[in-house]
């Protein structure tokens, strides 16, 4: 499943999150049965590396303008399965190739999460992959899909700072959407909805801690966590 080399360079920490994700195999093994019209299929790439200050980061796009659905999103590469993809990893690698240029013999692929189905009947599957040597990806962005790329801590997505939500309701039932405010430069980002949930849950698995605030995600993302539950039990004490 994708590539599975690690330079010799990389660090402690990557060395023991690739292996243990590398022993954890369920996911994929669930993934196995899981059947979904190609045409109705997606992928993401969650690329996870270390910065300068020894944490984990992960790179996200900011779609362009000029597309016609989502255009100037903060998204994270990918994009549809396509007749020629043998899986959902050739799906994430490709896409990140094809909008950012990253060549995926970089990228070592440790697991997949749980489907993420859109109010558009799309399933996406979110692909997590290391990248040990940084500096050997130089992007090259495909300026009709994506005009600029930029990296954030991954803890971001477990903290209270930055963040806000909304409740909502869809086919009757209330869930929160989450904004995480982002700036680097002079330039600021917005990272929110089904992005913003799928690193919610990378970066629960990844860092091996529950976020510090309620998710409630709706059904078609999983539902409510149980971490919510304890929450919502602390609460009403």
């Amino acid at each position: 499943m994708g590539s599975k080399r690690m330079e010799i360079g990389a660090s402690h920490r990557l060395q023991a999150l690739l292996n243990h994700l590398g022993s954890s195999n369920w996911v994929q093994n669930n993934l196995n049965d899981f059947n979904s019209k190609p045409n109705k299929r997606a992928a993401v790439l969650i690329c996870v590396f270390e910065g300068g200050d020894g944490n984990l980061r992960v790179f996200l796009t900011r779609r362009a303008s000029s597309l016609s659905t989502h255009s100037g999103e903060v998204a994270l590469p990918g994009g549809k399965r396509e007749e020629g993809d043998a899986d959902d990893v050739q799906t994430a690698l490709r896409e990140a190739k094809e909008e950012i240029g990253l060549d995926p013999s970089l990228v070592s692929v440790v697991t997949l999460l749980e489907p993420f189905r859109t109010k558009y009947g799309i399933t996406v599957i979110p692909v997590v992959g290391i990248l040990s040597d940084k500096d050997a990806f130089s992007p090259v962005l495909d300026s009709a899909e994506v005009e600029a790329i930029f990296d954030v801590p991954l803890e971001m997505f477990l903290k209270n700072d930055n963040r806000r939500a909304e409740e909502r309701e869809w086919m009757g039932e209330r869930h929160l959407v989450h904004y995480f405010d982002y700036e680097v430069g002079n330039k600021k980002y917005v990272i929110w909805a089904l992005t913003a949930a799928i690193l919610i849950r990378a970066a629960t698995l990844l860092l091996q801690r529950p976020a510090a605030f309620l998710e409630q995600r709706p059904k078609i993302w999983g539902g409510i966590t149980e971490n919510d539950l304890i929450i919502l039990h602390n609460s009403s004490k």
